[in-house]
This record gives structure tokens, C-alpha cells and sequence, in this order.
């Protein structure tokens, strides 16, 4: 229980912190965004602020041309005609583009009153122009009549024919970029609301997948710890049992208590081949295998492990048929392919019946060396097949036990092939039984 409080304290954790990374990159992409298409919506405006005040700026340069000329909308307006009656070149070259027309300009005196009275559609609302000496040579915005948005420039031109310093402020209407800029806000916002609500659902799914090897792995762990517990348990409370009675009758001659002495030296064998098989599943976790490779033929060297075993089933009624077609030499552990042929073939026999036949082949197929090991047997289910390399895990619990397996035997299998760089897979055998097909690379 407190495992599984502690892993979902975990998944809690990992989904907050998923949910605040995903958050965070929406907000600061989103603000990034934003900021980026303002800035460029108004760069155009400040663009033309700035290059209208450098064309008046080089107008006023000009002694021979008349500051009214930059006052005055009426001059501002007058034709060609006109500017070139001033007879100077570089006055027409300037005014023929010298301010936008959406530009206001506005001329101001020392105290920042008004100059040019008229200057077009905001001379009546020439009182709500806010005028700040603050806001020289710099971008500012303003608003008019609680209703107009305006961006503004303010600077000083020299002085006119008394020695006074005046002022000139540009305004242009961006009521439009602005209301641009708001509904582009409000459609990030939304999106950003929107991916901050994906992104918990986004957090939930990926965490759960992410921690779901470290559940699967804690599961395993649990049911490791426990059947291990379970099969050192039995031997040595077997071992303990049966010292304790010889202990009870100390005068008793050996003889006597063969039986006893007996069982408790194979329950030792028992914990001993237990102990070494978890030390080689442990070695294949850390990828610390070590394999002493060597050239065999493998038909001939699985004939020499089968014989033996030959022996055995014949005493069962059992039948094991040899169809050995690969005939060549492959490169392998000798002595871990004959602990790989020993698990599958006491387990092909420990699950057989009698007048069950066994069936063992070999041949080439995809440059790579085939095993087969068919039984007539019991079978397996369609779970069974899929968990069958599982540590521990046993088809039937209590038919294992009575034959002694611990449920390590086919991990093992596994793991001297992986091992060798191959593959080992089990299938129904039709009508009944099971095939147990392994794939050796051949070096």
C-alpha cells in the first residue's frame, strides 16, 4: 500500500511540474508572439514620425525658406506653382514629399502654447493635446477625446526671426492599429487559455505514460520480492524442520534418518540452483554476461544433449523426434546453449502426457539458425504466452510446484539468447501443445 501511495504521489508531482512547463511556454510564446506582431504594427508609424520630423528638421535649415511654410496648412496646400515662386531648388526637392498626410503637425512656443491654429480636423480639440517637454525626441501616445488614439513626437526647432525656441509635435491616428493590436491580444489570450487547458489534460496523459514503466516496474518488483521470498522460504523451513529432529534424537545413527538427511540435502541443491539462476538474471539486468564463444556444430551437439533425455521420455511413454536440417558450424557458448536446450526440454517433458510426442528441429532460414522444440502437451493460454518469459511466472501455480520449477527457467531461456543477439518466441502448436522457436545469428 505504501508503494502504491508513494507512486501516485509521484504522478501528482510529475503533473504539476508537466502542467507548469506547458503553461509556462504558452504564456511566454504567446507574449513573445504578441509582442512581436505589436512592435511591427507599429513600426511603420514610428517610421513616419520619425522621417517627418527629419524633413522638417532640414527644412528649417534652409535661411531663404519661410518658417510659415511648416505652420501653415493653407501654404502646406498650395501648388507647385507657389513653392517654386520661393526660386530655390532645394525648398521644392524637400516640400514635394515633405510630411505624410495623415501626419499632424502641430507648432508650439516656449510656454507650449498653440502657433499654427489651424492644423486640420483636431484643431477643435486642441485643448485635450496633451503637450509634455518630457516627451521630447521620443515616441509617446495619447488619447483624444477619450475616443481617438494617437502616437506622438515632440522636438525643439532652433529658434525663428526673434531668437525663439519653438516646438514642433507630430501626431498620426492609430485608432486602427490599436484596435488591431487588441483583437490580435484577445485572439492570444484565448489561445493560450486554450493551450494551458490542453496542456493539463496533455500533462495527465504523458505523466501517467511516463511513470507507467516505473508502475509496471514496482508491480514486478513487488511480485519478485515476494515469490522469492516465498521460494527461499520452503527450502529453509524444510532444512530448519528436519535439523531440528535430528537435533531431538542426537543418539540416532545415520541410517536411521537417510530419509530426513536426503531431503534436506536436495532442498539445499534446490536453494543453491535458485540463488545461482537469480545471480544470472541479475548479471543480464546490469548487461554483465560474459560469453566464451566457439565454433560447434549444432545438430551434432543438440544429439548429445537430447540422448539422455531420450531416455527419460521413453520411460514416460513420452516420444522426443530429431529433425536436425541445419548442418553447419554456428558460434555460440557451448555451455549456455546446452543450459537454454535443458530448460526447454525439462520443460517440454514436464508438461507432457504420456503418448505425447516431443518434436526438436533445426534449419537455416534468413542466414540465421532456427531451433524448434514442438510438444503435443497441455499448452499454453493466450496470457500465458504473453507473459511466459515473465520472471516467476507459472501457467499453473500448483502443477509447477509439484514438479519443482520456480518459474525462472524460461527468464533464463530468454536471456542466454538475447544474450547471443537472437530471439526467442512461444506459439500454440495445433491441435495442442506448444512451439518454442528460437533464432541464433550464426556468428
Amino acid at each position: 500500500m505504501e508503494e502504491k501511495e508513494e507512486l501516485k504521489l509521484k504522478l501528482f508531482k510529475h503533473i504539476i511540474y508537466n502542467i507548469f512547463v506547458f503553461i509556462s511556454i504558452f504564456i511566454v510564446f504567446g507574449l513573445f508572439v504578441f509582442f512581436m506582431v505589436k512592435n511591427n504594427i507599429y513600426s511603420n508609424v514610428n517610421k513616419e514620425l520619425y522621417e517627418s520630423k527629419e524633413r522638417i528638421l532640414e527644412l528649417e535649415e534652409l535661411e531663404e525658406f519661410p518658417f510659415d511654410f511648416i505652420t501653415d496648412r493653407t501654404i502646406l496646400r498650395k501648388n507647385i506653382t507657389d513653392i517654386l515662386s520661393t526660386n530655390n531648388a532645394n525648398v521644392y526637392s524637400i516640400t514635394s514629399k515633405i510630411v505624410n498626410p495623415s501626419i499632424t503637425v502641430i507648432v508650439r512656443d516656449e510656454e507650449g502654447n498653440i502657433i499654427n491654429t489651424d492644423f486640420g480636423k483636431l484643431s477643435e480639440y486642441s485643448n485635450q493635446i496633451e503637450f509634455n517637454l518630457n516627451n521630447l525626441d521620443k515616441i509617446y501616445e495619447l488619447t483624444i477625446n477619450n475616443k481617438y488614439s494617437y502616437r506622438g513626437l515632440n522636438f525643439l526647432i532652433d529658434s525663428d526671426k526673434e531668437n525663439e525656441d519653438r516646438y514642433v509635435q507630430l501626431l498620426i491616428n492609430t485608432t486602427s492599429e490599436k484596435y488591431l493590436v487588441s483583437q490580435y491580444f484577445g485572439i492570444i489570450a484565448t489561445a493560450v487559455v486554450v493551450g494551458c487547458i490542453l496542456s493539463i489534460f496533455a500533462s495527465y496523459i504523458l505523466s501517467k505514460k511516463t511513470l507507467k514503466p516505473l508502475s509496471d516496474n514496482l508491480i514486478r518488483q513487488m511480485e519478485f520480492v515476494q515469490n522469492v521470498s516465498h521460494e527461499l522460504r520452503t527450502p529453509l523451513t524444510i532444512i530448519q524442520a528436519k535439523q531440528e529432529l535430528l537435533l531431538q534424537e542426537p543418539n540416532k545413527k545415520i541410517i536411521d534418518k537417510t530419509e530426513e538427511i536426503a531431503l534436506t540435502l536436495n532442498e539445499t541443491k534446490r536453494l543453491s540452483k535458485l540463488v545461482q539462476d537469480l545471480l544470472l538474471l541479475s548479471r543480464a539486468d546490469s548487461s554483465k554476461i560474459n560469453l566464451q564463444k566457439e565454433n560447434i556444430n549444432i545438430d551434432e551437439y543438440i544429439k548429445e544433449i537430447i540422448n539422455p533425455y531420450k531416455e527419460i521420455a521413453e520411460m514416460q511413454n513420452k516420444e522426443i523426434n530429431l529433425e536436425l536440417n541445419y548442418k553447419m558450424d554456428i558460434n555460440v557458448d557451448a555451455s549456455k546453449i546446452y543450459q537454454l536446450m535443458i530448460i526447454l526440454l525439462d520443460n517440454a517433458i514436464k508438461y507432457t502426457e504420456e503418448n505425447d510426442i516431443i518434436e526438436i528441429k533445426t534449419y537455416n532460414k534468413d542466414n540465421k539458425c532456427v531451433i524448434e522444440i514442438r510438444d503435443t502437451g497441455i499448452g499454453v493460454s493466450e496470457d500465458g504466452l504473453k507473459r511466459i518469459f515473465e520472471r516467476f511466472y507459472r501457467e499453473d501455480t500448483a502443477r509447477s510446484r509439484e514438479t519443482g520449477g520456480t518459474g525462472l527457467g524460461l527468464s533464463i531461456a530468454n536471456v542466454i539468447v538475447s544474450a547471443h543477439g537472437g530471439t526467442i518466441k512461444a506459439s500454440h502448436n495445433q491441435p495442442k501443445g506448444t512451439i518454442f522457436t528460437i533464432k541464433l545469428p550464426k556468428n
